[in-house]
């Protein structure tokens, strides 16, 4: 998922649309539960409104059957529509519905006899338009933060709020995990339920802790929980300071865009309208030597994926926190801070970079560089804007590669904070023309990436953030990519700062540095990863696998034992490099400092323990290893790990299931490096070797990364700007982009 956030944005819709329609739940005349020469059934007979479903027909033998698959009628508004099935027979829901359920009737009709047909009801319930807002924050004592959620459904619907820890929805006392009052749901007919709520931290902090708040749409559909940090250094961030409107001469970090990036659309009645809209992060200054500013971000915010021309007037804050309303447009509230000016393109093979550069208008911008959040607290707790280290950047190595703390101030999620998890990472990349993902435009594999580690560093939104070493703000790198599993694992990706300036200094004709300060300063670490007590806890192996183990362990795994060598002591356990596997724990001798254990043994991984043969003797040995942050390897051992990725990750990528592969250190062996590979969740690689060229392999399994959607999006993802259900025509600059019979559904 690249990291250009799309929005979406409908012009107002008549109240008589809305209206909803008067047809009775399974009433539907000519229609059976069973045709009587086939039968269908679904996945779910109710789902939300981000879901979707599956149908599937058979015959009474058991095979497929050839149907037609239609919406047969439904309760829900006719200007929302019933939804969508598609050939396949997935049903997808209307992106809003008009009450708190609906029923809608999916039909099914037998091709070689369209007289046999058979149908089923699905109830389909609002969901949540996107994650709670803002998606995380940082608190000190008594500071307070508002809290809001989308659902989608129009005129009605509510949503009830809880905090771990709390009695429930807050009141006048203090918790002791704080608070939330003054809960409000705002109804309209042409836009989504909006509700609100406002937290309040504790007035005594000791030390850093975390709540989190949760919020169910009319009973049911939790949304992700929001995460919310407590800390006793007096700081308070918030990513709303990233998305708000400055004046003056603007710090970076800030939301931002094209002033273009929208796609154009005509509804029913043939009104033209702006459904979808991208923006991203304004990431830091940068000068030539002649001392010319420009703005740094990504080519796919600030040039939108090479649809952009030189002289499109970039904007602070972007289209997408505004409502969709370019300049051109009465009402718009943006601020030209900007134009485009050069961008390494993303379609010509030789370039290795996701990089673009917008002129700055005179006096729009902090010359000195600023960035939000990149300074100390003020007096009010919130963290002042500050520059970056001018130059060239950091680069990274086996000397800083285990203790960097890596920072980033980014338009969505603010200013985060984690470590490296990945270096020399090859990550293949989807870019499209349009901001809801219709129109593929590039597929492009990138080289020597940096991977940060975990599912809070960024979003869609943070495309173009610059990333700073948090003990200088010595420029790292820019980000540009990333994704998650949706249960707590993820990955963000960035060029080397580096590599960018290079490629843009030869668009440029002249040298390029990051415009700052001379003076190396601290930035906070706001940390929003969570390191669970039990990394086993979401581990599960199969029974069969697991059993084998333990007849391994408990037989042939005993010859591996040599106490004399360090070898205390083996038992089955579960493997980290590759989850599900069973893996071959290897108890070690602490006190030595390398005992040497082969990768598997008689087809399973090795896991290694150190501990002590006391603990052992109290059954008091860890079952996994030490938890780490950061990669611990040598200088010699990173180049020979780094070799090894270059020979094995071009091949790897040519499998449509993997999209990435990069130099890791191994989690069943922390000593060791691994080769990381990114593996699509949703597909099964053609092989999952344990090693590769004398390293062990270590799977991480994402959803694809996309280039503008929410990495938090669900198959059936709905925008926070725009209800669909309207005749999807575009105009203007995508005119070519869907034709006019096409139904207003993303292809998410």
């Amino acid at each position: 998922m690249s990291k250009r956030l799309s929005r979406k944005f409908a012009a107002a819709l008549p109240s008589l649309l809305l209206a909803i329609a008067g047809c009775g739940v399974g009433q539907y005349s000519g229609l059976g539960a069973n045709g009587g020469s086939f039968s269908i059934a679904s996945s779910s007979n109710s789902i939300a409104t981000n879901g979707q479903v599956q149908f599937t027909a058979l015959l009474p033998s058991g095979e497929p059957a050839a149907v037609s698959w239609s919406i047969a009628e439904g309760e829900n508004a006719s200007s929302l529509g019933e939804g969508h099935v598609d050939a396949n027979g997935l049903y997808t829901p209307p992106s809003a519905v008009a009450r708190d359920t609906v029923h809608i009737r999916v039909l099914a009709t037998l091709k070689s006899d369209p007289t046999s047909q058979a149908s089923q009801l699905i109830t389909v319930s609002p969901g949540f338009v996107q994650s709670l807002l803002p998606q995380n924050a940082a608190l000190t004592a008594g500071n307070s933060v508002e809290v809001t959620a989308e659902v989608a459904e129009v005129n009605a619907g509510k949503v009830s709020w809880s905090l771990s820890g709390s009695s429930g929805n807050g009141g006048s006392g203090a918790g002791a995990a704080g608070v939330l009052t003054n809960p409000s749901c705002s109804y309209s007919l042409d836009q989504y339920t909006t509700c609100k709520v406002t937290y309040t931290a504790p007035s005594v902090i000791s030390s850093k802790e975390s709540v989190s708040l949760s919020a169910s749409v009319n009973g049911t559909n939790v949304a992700s929980p929001l995460r919310i940090l407590l800390n006793a250094d007096g700081w308070n961030s918030n990513p709303a300071i990233n998305q708000s409107e400055q004046s003056g001469a603007i710090a970076l970090g800030s939301s931002g865009g094209n002033d273009n990036d929208y796609d154009t659309f005509e509804d029913r009645a043939g009104t033209p309208y702006i459904a979808n809209c991208c923006g991203g992060t304004l990431g830091a200054l940068v000068e030539d030597t002649a001392k010319n500013q420009y703005i740094l971000s990504n080519n796919h915010v600030l040039a939108e994926s090479d649809q952009g021309k030189p002289g499109d007037t970039i904007d602070e804050p972007g289209l997408i926190d505004n409502g969709c309303v370019p300049l051109s447009q009465a009402g718009s509230t943006l601020r030209p801070v900007g134009t485009l000016k050069y961008f390494v393109p993303l379609a010509s093979h030789q370039s290795n970079v996701d990089a673009a550069l917008a002129a700055v208008s005179s006096g729009a911008v902090d010359p000195a560089g600023s960035i939000l959040q990149l300074g100390e607290s003020t007096g009010s707790g919130v963290l002042a804007s500050a520059p970056p280290v001018a130059g060239t950047g950091e680069k990274l190595d086996a000397d800083n590669l285990g203790s960097l703390e890596l920072v980033k101030s980014g338009r969505t999620t603010g200013l985060t904070c984690s470590s490296v998890e990945s270096v020399d990472l090859s990550i293949r990349i989807n870019y499209f023309q349009d901001c809801a993902e219709t129109r593929p435009y590039s597929t492009k594999t990138f080289t020597g990436q940096i991977g940060i580690a975990g599912d809070h560093f960024s979003d869609s939104g943070d495309s173009g953030a610059l990333v700073v070493d948090a003990s200088n703000a010595e420029p790292v790198a820019l980000l540009f990519s990333g994704g998650t599993d949706g249960n707590g694992a993820g990955l963000s990706v960035a060029n080397p700062i580096s590599d960018v300036l290079q490629e843009l200094s030869s668009q440029a004709g002249s040298r390029l540095t990051i415009a700052g300060t001379n003076q190396p300063h601290k930035v906070a670490c706001v940390q929003y990863e969570t390191k669970p007590s039990d990394p086993f806890a979401k581990l599960v192996v199969p029974p069969d696998a697991a059993a084998h183990a333990k007849f391994i362990a408990e037989t042939s795994g005993q010859s591996l034992l040599q106490r004399e060598a360090g070898v205390l002591a083996i038992a089955s356990g579960k493997s980290l490099d590759s989850p599900g596997e069973a893996a071959l724990i290897v108890y070690t001798d602490q006190s030595k400092s390398f005992v040497s254990v082969p990768q598997s043994f008689d087809g399973l991984r090795t896991q290694i323990v150190p501990t002590t043969a006391a603990a052992i003797a109290r059954d008091q040995a860890p079952d996994h290893p030490a938890p780490t942050t950061g990669i611990h390897l040598s200088a010699n051992v990173l180049a020979g790990a780094s070799a090894v990725v270059k020979q094995y990750a071009p091949e790897m990528l040519r499998d449509p299931a993997i999209f990435g592969a990069g130099v890791t250190e191994s989690q069943d062996n922390p000593n060791e490096p691994a080769l990381l590979v990114l593996v699509d969740m949703d597909r099964a690689p053609a092989s999952m070797p344990q090693s590769l060229g004398g390293l062990r392999v270590r799977y991480l399994k994402l959803h694809p990364f996309h280039v503008t959607q929410s990495k938090y999006s669900s198959a059936n993802h709905a925008s926070s700007c725009a209800l669909r259900g309207l005749k999807a025509v575009r105009t203007g600059r995508d005119a070519s982009a869907i034709d006019s019979g096409s139904p207003g559904f993303p292809l998410n």
